[in-house]
């Protein structure tokens, strides 16, 4: 593999102008697209071979615009407190009805209830202290389908009631517009910024990783627009995308541009240094790649299509980023030249303003350490860290586990949910109508249940509807039972029933598996069939198909990196080693979620408005990116610990010394990812904001305590044992090559470089670790540099 990207990175370098155009274009085609082709977002959710989609698959067949998938909303009017009399008192009721003639003539409303509609004697949505009182509006077509004109009509019919002195709020899935791009990832961005320049001390080369991955997002959310055309895509889609790719992109673009800058210190001509920063950091970062974007692709196991269309979304910009990282940058490469090398003590004859530049470059140069690669007399920070781990293995084991369990003690406690208008901001409309339809009616009140029977074998239909009611109104945590409504031929019903618990709680959950339970038993006495559906169960349905997918799918990922690794390092303790670690940064970020947005734990340091279950595809999403970012970093640090060990090292120094040259490149990336990440914590929506802490908490969990902390310890403890292999094993072990040992040949000129004279093929001496001049050699498989 090293020896075909090593060519790409030439080719790229030679036909940098071509290269450039061709991804210029691309974006100008994505960009066109999006502005001509997209099309409106959804969040409806929907669960293929659920009960719940069953019974909205019957009603869109028999009873079409029913409401179960349709948009709906609420309208709660209130007695403002220290009012007195009722919603009753005539000109209350007045302004109320006046609201809701409004709302019947208002764009796309189906239909509208009357609060003061009489049912048994009583008012239908009055509550039995007269303070409080709703409409419900049940639109023709999809929450994604709601026209901002819709929107705007069914606010502005509270006038009336406002105009009387109520109090006026709105609920339900018609009162939320599209989701808005936030500018949160501006955060992250400035801060890769501020890392990148104190890592590379150069303007220029700083700006080029940030510069590529822009690009990249640029055109994977432009694709996803154009894509909203064609499919119903989640709101959320595009900003998962984002938020992934950004960080990605940042990473895989500093990996390969810090390994030219190496290979131009060492005396390479910028064509060669091109070219082997592909073959060698390319091949890591393909590898990395890779990693990620098969286990975001595999979320179309849980057969969820919202995630399923997340994770193809985000797979597919990753995989930019890395087409990006092979062509864009060693183009780029090849208009910098060698101004991407360290700044020179002299600036010739430069302007006053490029002068300043390097000036100030310098400046920031010097706020890092030397290079690594070419200092090995002065020991790093990573070194002095490294060594201390490896002296002190057997207790920085035992207190970065520790540590580590004690974080993912909360995740006992995790509760899997969606969200609703519960979670929304305490100061938004939505919270405030279903805190108040929640005191006025009851918790159960905001999460009605749909029960829907199919009365096609039915003998005496009516007998049959009375039957199912009857059975539904007896059972446990039940408040009320609504009456029936048939469709025109009669052979299918719907009618509602009302929890006393809140649509998030566990006994609602529980209430609609007793209902569920009870089908068999009414199918048999009745020949109906009766469906539990609506968005309560829908949600219910959703979270358990989740929590059913997630040890499968992490079954299969982690039986993943077990192979992958098992092929890059050839030693099957070290794989091990880093899924357990995995595994580890998994369950102390879930932990750490459970503890700041399910138990409320620090929520004012970030921005957490309220608290309730985790929202259900954050597990195996997580569980997805975290992943590949884990395996990115092992790969970083890993691969030159075992070249110093086949190079004749002892076990200890050479996870130390392998240590040196990769810490500061994984610290920078883990700490432009972590800033990245972080930004979306500060977004207004409770998913995007819920998955940016928790993957900025496990790449923080994962960089720094398992793989800069445990791999060290754990790999000085393991000695020699690391890199065992079953000699049957290694003979049926194909070789990726992922180190670049082909590079160290004249093969790996390979017929586009005929003609020029390379420092491998012809044993030119360099300046390699610590400062000694040596050949590049190849023992055991492993280059040394």
């Amino acid at each position: 593999m090293a020896t075909y990207l090593y060519r790409l990175g030439r080719a790229a370098y030679r036909r940098r102008r071509l290269v450039v155009a061709l991804w210029v274009l691309l974006l100008a085609l994505a960009g066109v697209g999006a502005a001509t082709l997209s099309g409106s977002t959804s969040d409806a959710l929907s669960i293929p071979g659920t009960e719940s989609q069953k019974a909205i698959d019957l009603l869109n067949g028999r009873m079409p615009g029913a409401g179960a998938d349709t948009a709906a909303a609420r309208v709660v009017f209130t007695l403002p407190a220290g009012s007195t009399g009722s919603l009753a008192d005539p000109a209350r009721q007045g302004a109320i009805e006046q609201a809701v003639q409004d709302l019947s003539h208002a764009p796309l409303v189906g239909r509208v209830t009357d609060p003061f509609t009489t049912v048994g004697g009583k008012w239908a949505a009055v509550s039995e202290d007269g303070r409080t009182a709703y409409a419900s509006v049940n639109y023709t077509v999809q929450e994604r389908d709601v026209t901002d004109a819709a929107r705007n009509a069914l606010f502005a019919a509270a006038g009336p009631a406002r105009s009387a002195g109520l109090g006026v709020e709105f609920g339900g899935s018609a009162t939320a517009g599209s989701a808005a791009q936030s500018a949160t990832e501006v955060i992250g961005i400035a801060v890769a910024a501020v890392v990148l320049l104190i890592t590379f001390g150069s303007f220029l080369a700083a700006g080029l990783p940030l510069l590529s991955a822009l690009l990249g997002v640029a055109i994977g959310v432009c694709g996803i627009s154009v894509a909203t055309g064609f499919l119903h895509l989640s709101s959320s889609t595009s900003t998962l995308a984002l938020m992934i790719g950004l960080a990605v992109g940042i990473d895989y673009a500093l990996f390969i541009t810090s390994r030219f800058r190496h290979e131009l210190a060492a005396g390479e001509d910028g064509e060669q240094a091109a070219g082997r920063a592909v073959g060698t950091a390319g091949s890591a970062v393909v590898f990395a790649g890779l990693t990620v974007v098969i286990a975001l692709a595999a979320l179309t196991v849980a057969g969820i299509p919202f995630l399923t269309q997340m994770g193809l979304a985000a797979a597919g910009t990753v995989a930019i980023a890395v087409a990006i990282a092979l062509t864009l940058l060693p183009a780029v490469f090849g208009f910098a030249g060698r101004r991407l090398a360290a700044a020179g003590p002299a600036d010739g004859a430069a302007s006053p303003a490029r002068r300043r530049g390097r000036h100030l470059s310098r400046r920031f140069a010097g706020l890092r350490s030397r290079d690594p690669e070419a200092d090995g007399n002065r020991p790093t920070m990573g070194e002095r860290w490294a060594r201390l781990a490896v002296r002190r293995r057997g207790w920085v084991v035992a207190a970065a586990v520790l540590g580590l369990g004690l974080v993912a003690a909360p995740v006992t406690s995790l509760r899997l949910g969606l969200p609703d208008d519960s979670t929304a901001a305490p100061s938004s409309t939505q919270r405030i109508a279903y805190d108040q339809l929640s005191n006025g009616f009851g918790a159960g009140f905001n999460g009605p249940l749909l029960l829907v029977v199919d009365l096609a074998h039915a003998g005496d239909r009516t007998a049959a509807v009375a039957k199912v009611a009857a059975t539904i109104r007896a059972l446990p945590d039940v408040t009320s039972v609504g009456p029936a409504t048939f469709n025109k031929a009669r052979d299918t019903a719907t009618f509602s029933v009302t929890p006393g618990s809140g649509p998030s709680e566990a006994a609602t959950e529980h209430l609609v598996h007793t209902i569920r339970s009870q089908a068999g038993a009414l199918t048999a006495a009745t020949g109906a069939v009766a469906m539990v559906t609506g968005t309560t169960a829908v949600n219910i349905d959703i979270s358990e198909k989740l929590s059913a997918a997630l040890i499968p799918y992490l079954a299969v990922v982690v039986g993943l990196a077990f192979v992958l690794l098992l092929l890059v390092f050839r030693s099957v303790l070290v794989p091990l080693k880093a899924t357990l670690g995995f595994l580890l940064s998994v369950v102390a970020t879930f932990g750490a979620v459970v503890a700041v947005f399910q138990w409320g734990w620090l929520k004012d340091l970030f921005g957490v408005s309220s608290t309730g279950p985790i929202v259900s595809m954050l597990p195996i999403f997580l569980v997805g990116v975290l992943f590949g970012l884990a395996m990115d970093y092992e790969v970083f640090l890993v691969t030159r610990m075992r070249e110093e060990y086949v190079h004749g090292r002892g076990p200890d120094d050479a996870v130390t010394v392998g240590f040196r040259h990769g810490a500061r490149v994984v610290t920078a990336a883990a700490i432009i990812m972590i800033s990245v990440f972080a930004g979306f914590i500060l977004s207004s929506e409770p998913i995007i904001q819920s998955v940016g802490f928790a993957l900025a908490f496990g790449v923080l969990v994962d960089a720094f305590v398992v793989r800069m902390t445990l791999v060290p310890a754990v790999m000085s403890l393991l000695g020699r044992r690391a890199w065992w292999l079953p000699s049957w094993l290694d003979r049926r072990l194909p070789d990726i090559d992922v180190e670049g040992k082909r590079l160290d040949g004249p093969a790996a000129l390979g017929p586009d470089a005929a003609g020029q004279p390379d420092a491998v093929a012809t044993g030119t001496a360099r300046e390699t670790d610590g400062g000694l001049p040596s050949q590049r050699r190849a023992t055991s498989g492993i280059t040394i540099r």
